[in-house]
């Protein structure tokens, strides 16, 4: 497993010092950073993220019940349901949406508070529970292409229904079980205005990450043309 910075000095070299660094994520029971509550969407916090500055989540600063309830801090709220069917019309009845959320299988948050910092501000990867890239289309060519390397499985790269917030579900159910699916999201349009109008999230749960570490430079974002026509354009 790489050490952070060499994931980094991987990561420039394979897509350019224009690229974004990516977010990691995860629990523990130590509020390091400082964040005001938000009221709806708790995504509209990582533009501080983004910027180099930590935030720490629990159930008193996310103001979104399916928020609080997709990253574990409370049981989920009985209207969302109905509210998810009815008022925003993503799925066609709220039994539909029961269904969903049963099958996702949310775990309950065993620590105090959900964490996000860039990654070049984190100091190792050992209690990360995914990694969250923001990516474009040219960069996303990059990292699907990457994550299909060494796995033919069609569900390596999925794009599955869900809230912004439910994608970090995913990404620590298929951690916290050693599964090898990466995620694909931010299609949820109510996550969509806190971020520019091209980036797609895409993540790596850390139980994949290891792996695609040890193939990154096999892969083609190293020496190939094609690839090195894309870095070019996304480095303008």
């Amino acid at each position: 497993m790489m050490e952070v910075k060499a994931f980094i000095e991987n990561y420039k070299e394979a897509f350019g010092e224009a690229a974004e660094l990516p977010l990691g994520f995860w629990y523990s029971d130590e509020r390091i950073g400082i964040t005001e509550k938000t009221g709806g969407c708790f995504f509209k916090a990582m533009k501080d993220v983004r910027a180099g500055r930590m935030i720490s989540l629990n159930a008193e600063v996310i103001g979104c019940g399916g928020g609080k309830f997709y990253t574990g801090f409370t049981e989920m709220p009985e209207f969302v349901p109905e509210f998810v069917s009815l008022k925003e019309k993503y799925k066609k009845t709220p039994e539909m949406v029961v269904d969903y959320v049963k099958a996702l299988k949310v775990p309950s948050a065993s620590r105090q508070y959900l964490h996000f910092d860039r990654i070049d501000c984190v100091d190792c990867f050992d209690e990360l529970e995914g990694i969250l890239f923001l990516a474009g289309p040219d960069m996303l060519s990059g990292l699907v292409t990457w994550a299909y390397f060494d796995n033919n499985r069609e569900d390596a790269v999925v794009a599955a229904f869900g809230s912004g917030c439910s994608t970090i579900t995913q990404a620590v159910v298929e951690n916290r079980k050693g599964g090898d699916r990466t995620f694909l999201g931010f299609f949820d349009p109510s996550v969509r205005p806190w971020f520019e109008s091209g980036i797609l999230s895409f993540i790596i749960p850390m139980s994949r990450f290891r792996v695609m570490c040890g193939t990154m430079r096999d892969s083609c974002l190293f020496g190939t043309h094609a690839w090195g026509k894309i870095r070019e354009r996304m480095n303008g």
